[in-house]
């Protein structure tokens, strides 16, 4: 028996979950947590972790730590992406993370984010073939699945907050500045020369700002648990609705927004963009979403090592 502890430091949130394996496979969850941190804020052309970034993230971890080290037979597993991935001084703030928490973080490559989403969605939801998409905060995933195989993956640079920051405003967003943003991730879209093979395929949402949409129609029609996103599917119409509706509010506006967080409620327009677009491009009729991701990719890579006997020290 052990806990398999799973963090994923992301460009928006941190977030941790705990399960309780034992010898034959079999898991529990035993808590969640996330916080918000905008690690990528501010990060600019030079690519450089700022000091309150930083520091939020810090303070985080420090939390998960005094909730993880209340248990026995440790196992973690702690993963980096796209913020860190790409930050210039990538070293120097791992180097701080072990230093002060004993924590070492492992940087993962996109594809490697996004063989994790993959695992993630396909035991735990029926998809056969469909386009799964990730957006992040600094990068988005896209993994095309072929009879329940994941035939082509990619991750491109983009996401909530760096779309957000570069391209639009955080009150009221304007049309020339949505137009250059929309313009930006079509011309990064057209390059995915294999998109095309998704035509027409439902599409999976999963990530903090897709999962933001399902939980802004769940609240709409008055579902009880409108977070349990995982299974609920939205039509291209409504997709493009909620869409419209956030942009004709400014930011207190979309505070206001039930189902909306407001620590999101700045980035999600730009959050927003890249599955709409997606949808649109590819004709899909519907989105379907998962709230299962790369942290759980993680637990069903180390229960498959548990049942073939490979699991590593």
């Amino acid at each position: 028996m052990e806990n398999l502890v799973v963090i994923d430091l992301g460009s928006n949130s941190v977030r941790m979950t705990i399960s309780e394996l034992d010898n034959a496979g079999n898991y529990q969850t035993v808590t969640q947590e996330k916080r918000y941190v905008r690690l990528s804020e501010n990060m600019g052309d030079s690519q450089i972790l700022q000091p309150a970034a930083i520091e939020r993230t810090l303070t985080a971890l420090e939390e998960f730590r005094a909730i993880y080290s209340e248990l026995d037979h440790l196992k973690i597993k702690a993963v980096a992406t796209a913020a860190v991935r790409q930050a210039g001084n990538q070293k120097q703030f791992l180097k701080q993370v072990k230093t002060q928490l004993d924590l070492d973080f492992t940087v993962i490559p996109g594809t490697t984010e996004a063989r994790y989403d993959y695992l993630g969605v396909v035991n735990t939801l029926p998809v056969i073939n469909g386009l799964l998409v990730d957006t992040g905060g600094a990068s988005s995933e896209l993994i095309l699945v072929q009879n329940r195989q994941m035939k082509h993956v990619v991750s491109i640079p983009l996401g909530s907050v760096t779309l957000s920051q570069a391209y639009l405003e955080s009150d009221r967003v304007q049309a020339d500045s949505l137009f250059a943003a929309m313009t930006y991730v079509n011309n990064i879209l057209n390059d995915v020369w294999w998109l095309r093979e998704a035509t027409n395929l439902p599409v999976f949402g999963l990530g903090g700002a897709n999962r933001t949409l399902a939980k802004i129609n769940r609240r709409n029609k008055n579902f009880l648990n409108f977070e349990d996103v995982h299974g609920y599917k939205l039509s291209a119409a409504e997709v493009y609705a909620t869409l419209t509706r956030l942009l004709s509010l400014d930011l207190a506006g979309r505070k206001k927004i039930p189902g909306l967080s407001k620590d999101r409620a700045d980035i999600i327009v730009g959050g927003l963009i890249p599955v709409t677009l997606l949808m649109r491009l590819l004709d899909s009729k519907q989105i379907t979403f998962s709230n299962a991701g790369l942290r759980e990719g993680i637990l069903f890579e180390q229960i498959n090592e548990i049942k073939n006997g490979t699991e590593e020290d």
